[in-house]
């Protein structure tokens, strides 16, 4: 009998692949927020921030697509039975999330924001013990999820107080767009044992971020090109989406929902971190920051342990 491990199973290496993945999604931080300048797209303006995910996923739909059918050498496409599964994560995966998440951001202070989607790691190990099955939930996750969340509070709390109130367009949507990501890892782990997690990602992106698309531009957004680099810019931003997301879903396929979504707890850190290197924002960080990933990597740690 072959017990080979798949290569993919490897703990050193999904480390290796998952850190890649939330070192990308920290970039979007930076990005986005260079991007809003480039394009003239005000803090408050939410409609014209989605059209500029909307165009930013499109296109990372169709590099992944692309890319994915040049690894293969077969033009990726799927089954008929798969075009259900990938409505479903559009919707959960970019649409929902996304377009939630820019409006309660508009109506939330920045740190309860990222307190609140913070913890979507934790509502997708929650959801995939309690809710799918997949997996048992053990005190050892519970410790991990604990630990990763106060880091996460930590990296918010650095850059003010927490405020007071609770408003459904503000915090409540931002904690739609939390657990509407968690639905969606649980939903790729399902998937994935169907269809090609690749396929998945692309043809959702491709999807979510043209109904994004048409959302903006019917409710009035409008995005302004200011420079030549912006054109880069948002290659870039797809790329980052494209072979992050399509990445994680290969992790999400062969280990189980919280050996891989534990490493989101980084996000927040490395985010900051980025920020603070590409737009000279270093008066922001702190020895928190250190305590922060101290906390994370643990969480990390306790959850993968043998």
């Amino acid at each position: 009998m072959n017990t080979k491990k798949n290569p993919l199973q490897n703990k050193f290496i999904v480390c290796l692949l998952a850190v890649l993945c939330c070192l990308l999604w920290g970039s979007a931080f930076p990005s986005i927020k260079t991007g809003y300048k480039m394009f003239e797209i005000g803090a408050q303006d939410s409609v014209s921030q989605i059209l500029f995910a909307g165009i930013r996923f499109s296109l990372a739909g169709v590099l992944a697509i692309i890319f994915g059918s040049m690894l293969q050498k077969k033009i990726l496409f799927p089954k008929k039975t798969s075009w259900k599964m990938i409505g479903i994560l559009s919707v959960f995966q970019t649409i929902l999330q996304y377009i939630f998440f820019y409006i309660g951001l508009a109506h939330s202070s920045g740190v309860k924001s990222s307190i609140i989607n913070g913890m979507s790691t934790f509502f997708a190990i929650l959801l995939a013990c309690l809710v799918r099955k997949q997996e048992r939930l053990s005190l050892v996750k519970i410790i991990g999820c604990v630990l990763g969340t106060a880091g996460v509070i930590i990296v918010s709390l650095s850059g003010g107080s927490i405020g007071a109130g609770f408003a459904l367009t503000g915090e409540g949507f931002i904690l739609i767009a939390s657990v509407s990501y968690a639905i969606s890892s649980v939903m790729i782990k399902e998937f994935s044992a169907k269809e090609n997690p690749v396929t998945l990602s692309g043809y959702q992106f491709v999807i979510g971020g043209l109904v994004m698309v048409a959302v903006g531009l019917l409710a009035g957004g409008k995005i302004y090109m200011t420079t030549p680099w912006g054109i880069l810019l948002i290659i870039y931003m797809a790329l980052i989406s494209s072979v992050a997301y399509s990445l994680w879903g290969i992790l999400l396929k062969y280990n189980p929902v919280s050996s891989v979504t534990i490493y989101g707890f980084s996000n927040p850190i490395f985010g900051a971190l980025l920020s603070a290197f590409f737009l000279a924002e270093w008066d922001k960080l702190s020895v928190w920051y250190v305590v922060a990933l101290a906390l994370v990597s643990l969480g990390i740690y306790v959850v993968n342990r043998e």
